[in-house]
């Protein structure tokens, strides 16, 4: 797992699993650049689960397709990039139809941009797209259609456009977290029966964190996972037996 020399862009790698993630390669000797909503990376200091020293970072506001199309290449050569961003709205506001395409512009329709905006650059590196889920995507999710609709919709993209890329020599996987405790999941973390009803759904009996979500990003993006394609590997303590 050693990542010298390799350059990685980590969407939605300002806070909670995705900064894990970022660290994570940044650790390994990897140059890593994180993408945010916020103006500057100083905007995020002091914040609980955002480190973003020793980290590359830029704004961009992936919901803005014509914003992801333009924006520049962190570096001149890519070889991983991560997608972890991901948004959710509660109190049943998915059900307009103003949240519902919120929700999912963020969650399934920013990949895809993502995604073709560095197509390219992974294809001359021969590189790696691992694209993040939730184990949410294989049961419903109380409250939050759109949250369901578009982390389901993440594992048949993963698939498709592996199939159709690794010809291009791009290798395309994804990461299916379970519960972790970050600003998204706060309304179930901080909430003590909530929490209670939770954890006695998971057989590890604890919550996840983002280095464990980030050591099957790091697999994935390995050569010990050359001859994976189109997979999301469910990391969830065992939540989803």
């Amino acid at each position: 797992m050693d990542y010298q020399g390799k350059n990685v862009l980590v969407v939605g790698g300002s806070s909670g699993i995705g900064n894990g993630v970022a660290r994570a390669f940044l650790d390994r000797g990897a140059r890593v650049c994180v993408w945010g909503t916020r103006h500057s990376a100083a905007a995020y200091a002091g914040e609980d689960g955002s480190d973003l020293s020793g980290l590359d970072y830029a704004c961009v506001d992936v919901s803005d397709f014509d914003a992801v199309a333009g924006a520049a290449a962190p570096f001149e050569r890519l070889d991983v990039l991560v997608q972890c961003q991901g948004t959710v709205i509660y109190g049943r506001g998915e059900f307009a139809m103003e949240g519902f395409e919120k929700v999912v512009a963020v969650n399934l329709g920013s990949v895809m941009a993502c995604a073709t905006r560095f197509h390219d650059d992974l294809a001359a590196s021969q590189g790696s797209l691992i694209i993040l889920s939730s184990n949410a995507a294989y049961r419903t999710t109380l409250g939050n259609p759109a949250y369901n609709a578009s982390k389901a919709g993440l594992l048949g993209l993963t698939r498709s456009l592996a199939q159709a890329w690794v010809s291009d020599g791009i290798r395309v996987n994804g990461v299916a977290p379970g519960l972790v405790d970050t600003k998204l999941t706060k309304v179930t973390v901080e909430h003590p029966d909530r929490l209670k009803w939770a954890l006695s759904m998971i057989p590890a009996r604890r919550l996840g964190t983002p280095a464990d979500i980030a050591g099957a990003v790091l697999f994935l993006a390995s050569p010990h996972a050359a001859y994976v394609i189109g997979q999301t590997i469910t990391v969830d303590g065992g939540a989803s037996l």
